[in-house]
């Protein structure tokens, strides 16, 4: 089938039968995105090649959560709460949105698709707060992928809800120990590896050699991640979301999670767009606007 003739949005079936939407830009761009979860498995540029990362071990298989790409963390980040890590929004199944937000402006060109979740009972009795969450995944004209959520508190009881988010972006690098990140110097951090416990980054960039995880607070707007072998970099812009979390498990975690190939750590780089360390907090009818655009320029990069 030629680009001419591919439909710019098509529902398909995925792995295991599991049904995706995928997006075709003009340019040759393309994303899949699987309702369950919400979750965007594949972003490729015009050139077809791949962005983000999949486990080779990932599980296509609810309740599992699918490992790699971008999962959606909400309404908890890790093991901070009282739900199963990361929050029930990535493994549950999202509609098509009937009622979406209107175009924006400069809607010429982009694809996009509007999803929606809403809570079930089951989901209510684990963490009682009734909630929409609408999702709006975009593809422009360049390649560009932009991920707007919107999440409204639709509760009649006059209570407010706190919540914590992360758009929990895999990217593919060439190989960890070549890849730095720029954006996140002489910001604090939270580092899971060290019990939380609170310092301030030292280096110029950041670079890898060992398990990272940390949160960074009160970040730029922009973050800059240089894969010095493929000569490219990714580019997250991001609003509403304060937070930036970096991770790599490495060698030795990497071989303790099940759904992780014990040499994907070399291919793979976390850079999370999130708020985490000052839950969001929404009364009654109140709406939260959590944004992230993705992108990418290919160039020689200055050592």
């Amino acid at each position: 089938m030629s680009t001419s003739e591919r439909k710019p949005i098509e529902v398909i079936k995925g792995i295991n039968g599991l049904e995706k939407v995928v997006l075709r830009g003009i340019s040759g761009s393309s994303v899949e995105v699987y309702l369950y979860g919400a979750h965007v498995t594949s972003w490729k540029n015009e050139d077809g090649e791949e962005l983000l990362f999949i486990s080779s071990k990932a599980v296509f298989k609810p309740p599992k959560p699918i490992r790699g790409g971008i999962p959606i963390c909400f309404p908890q980040f890790s093991t901070y709460g009282s739900l199963e890590p990361h929050g029930f929004a990535r493994n549950r199944f999202w509609i098509f949105d009937d009622d979406p937000p209107p175009l924006p402006p400069d809607a010429a060109n982009k694809v996009f698709i509007d999803l929606i979740l809403r809570p079930t009972k089951e989901d209510l009795k684990i963490w009682p707060h009734s909630f929409e969450y609408r999702l709006r995944i975009t593809l422009g004209p360049t390649g560009d992928l932009m991920l707007t959520s919107r999440i409204r508190n639709t509760g009649t009881d006059g209570k407010p809800f706190t919540f914590m988010f992360a758009y929990h972006n895999y990217f593919s690098v060439s190989d960890i120990s070549e890849v730095r990140v720029e954006g996140l110097e002489t910001l604090d951090y939270l580092d899971n590896c060290q019990n939380m416990e609170r310092y301030t980054e030292q280096g110029d960039s950041i670079t890898f050699e060992s398990e990272v995880d940390k949160i960074y607070v009160s970040t730029p707007t922009k973050i800059a991640i240089m894969d010095h072998e493929k000569k490219r970099t990714f580019v997250i812009r991001k609003d509403g979301l304060p937070d930036a979390v970096v991770w790599n498990p490495w060698d030795k975690k990497a071989k303790a999670i099940a759904d992780l190939g014990d040499d994907d750590y070399k291919h793979m780089l976390c850079v999370e767009a999130a708020a985490i360390e000052k839950p969001i907090l929404l009364k009654p009818g109140e709406e939260w606007r959590g944004r992230q655009e993705l992108s990418t320029v290919n160039k020689e990069i200055d050592s």
